[in-house]
């Protein structure tokens, strides 16, 4: 695609609700309205989100991960905490989410600080999974240089030697993050390319509610 074509979102549906009037008070329910319809408009994976960190040098680094609950506490979301996303949130407790929603022409940037679960709801979360999926947590030694698919292969078939016939349990480098918004911005395509961009600030124990310019 050369830099001067079109771009498929020109805004179609070109909806007229993310009005200022209109807007609730919280941006968790404006989020949890955006994210339902999302749900409903069947795409493959609604939960995907872009989660961008910097790291001890200030370099920045951006993954696709998925979200696993949210509420007034924050957007929650595991990994391993050995992996370069986990030291960078070592390094510096802040981050970023984007949700693309494309069907539905609407995108939700967030940003705020980081913290780890308790060890209650890693455990809790993890119990949930598949058992291929515990004992990958075992094995994969996530953003570490490996030298081949062998190699990982057998660390599998060890763990699985390890734990056979009970339980996995959670590895202690392994478990929950929960990002505490303290910015929103809202998204939407409209004709012409003049979206709608309203960004919700915490101001104190409120939100404050401003519109960008497209």
């Amino acid at each position: 695609m050369t830099d001067d074509a079109p771009s498929p979102w020109q805004g179609e549906l070109d909806r007229r609700d993310l009005i200022e009037e209109n807007a609730p008070v919280d941006p968790l329910t404006l989020f949890d309205d955006w994210y339902g319809l999302a749900q409903q408009a069947a795409m493959v994976e609604p939960t995907a989100m872009t989660l961008a960190t910097v790291d001890a040098s200030g370099r920045p680094s951006a993954r696709i991960v998925l979200l696993k609950g949210f509420d007034a506490q924050g957007f929650r979301f595991y990994t391993n905490y050995l992996s370069r996303k986990g030291e960078a949130l070592a390094a510096h407790p802040q981050a970023a989410l984007v949700f693309w929603w494309e069907a539905l022409e609407r995108q939700v940037r967030i940003e705020g600080r980081v913290h780890k679960l308790d060890a209650s709801a890693s455990d809790t979360y993890f119990a949930r999974r598949s058992r291929g999926s515990r004992l990958g947590a075992h094995a994969s030694p996530q953003s570490r240089v490996i030298a081949d698919r062998a190699e990982l292969e057998q660390r599998v078939v060890d763990v699985e030697a390890r734990f056979a016939e009970q339980d996995v349990p959670r590895p202690d480098h392994w478990g929950g993050y929960a990002l505490v918004p303290d910015m929103y911005e809202f998204w939407q395509a409209r004709r012409s390319r003049l979206h709608d961009r309203l960004r919700y600030q915490r101001s104190g124990d409120r939100w404050q509610i401003d519109r960008l310019a497209p």
